[in-house]
């Protein structure tokens, strides 16, 4: 918790806010001030998970690897979109071209052996109960390595409102302690400013693809909708 008190006729600017921008003003207070920052979070099961996938090929030239990879790539996106992702959730987010070297342990040198090529996608999922299987069809149909999940909840708008509920109460029942210890019976509010962030309890999944024929399980766990604020408030007698 943050708190200053402040000489009585301070002038006080609102600064810019993240997530909406409050008009430029001034106000001057009659009474001393007290600035609190106070954050809440709810918890909630998430309803959304995304991860990354791909695939890497090589060949002895530039231009077969990349034909390679293309046709194994497109074979992945196929796949994705056939156990029911959708086109709008399924984004590539690299393609990369390199040359690849062998160490040579007699000469010790780098030994020039072709070009590898890599392509990245993200898939958002959904239906978590289905992502352990959809993992596993993936890398089935080609896919050489895997990145994630992470875990999300599409509509969070009633979670914030919770946790904007009680970072409220929150902070006006620390303002009323420090009001009251210097003597006033009361506070009001001078300016708000209000940043939100999510947090998942969910640890993040790294993997290769491998020959398993199951399924990997998927823990979910809970994601964490935290609002933070920073509030100003005047004593009053």
């Amino acid at each position: 918790m943050k708190y200053s008190i402040l000489l009585a006729g301070a002038a006080l600017a609102f600064a810019p806010m993240n997530i909406a921008q409050a008009a430029n003003v001034e106000i001057v207070a009659q009474n001393p001030v007290i600035e609190l920052s106070v954050s809440e979070q709810v918890d909630s099961a998430p309803d959304t998970a995304t991860f990354s996938t791909g695939v890497e090929t090589r060949a002895p030239t530039a231009t077969q690897a990349l034909r390679d990879n293309s046709v194994q790539a497109r074979a992945v996106i196929d796949r994705l979109k056939s156990l029911g992702i959708a086109e709008k959730d399924i984004q590539t987010t690299g393609i990369n071209l390199r040359a690849d070297y062998d160490y040579d342990q007699e000469s010790r040198q780098n030994r020039f052996v072709g070009y590898v090529v890599s392509n990245q996608v993200s898939a958002t999922v959904n239906e978590i109960s289905k992502l352990g299987q959809i993992l596993d069809a993936i890398v089935s149909s080609g896919a050489t390595n895997l990145n994630g999940p992470s875990f999300s909840i599409s509509d969070d708008s009633k979670l914030k409102d919770v946790a904007r509920e009680r970072a409220l109460a929150n902070a006006k029942s620390r303002a009323m302690s420090y009001a009251r210890a210097e003597g006033y019976s009361g506070v009001r509010v001078l300016s708000i400013s209000e940043g939100m962030s999510h947090q998942s309890d969910a640890p993040m999944m790294r993997m290769e693809a491998s020959a398993s024929n199951s399924a990997p399980p998927v823990a979910p766990g809970q994601v964490g909708t935290v609002v933070s604020l920073n509030i100003t408030y005047e004593m009053t007698r």
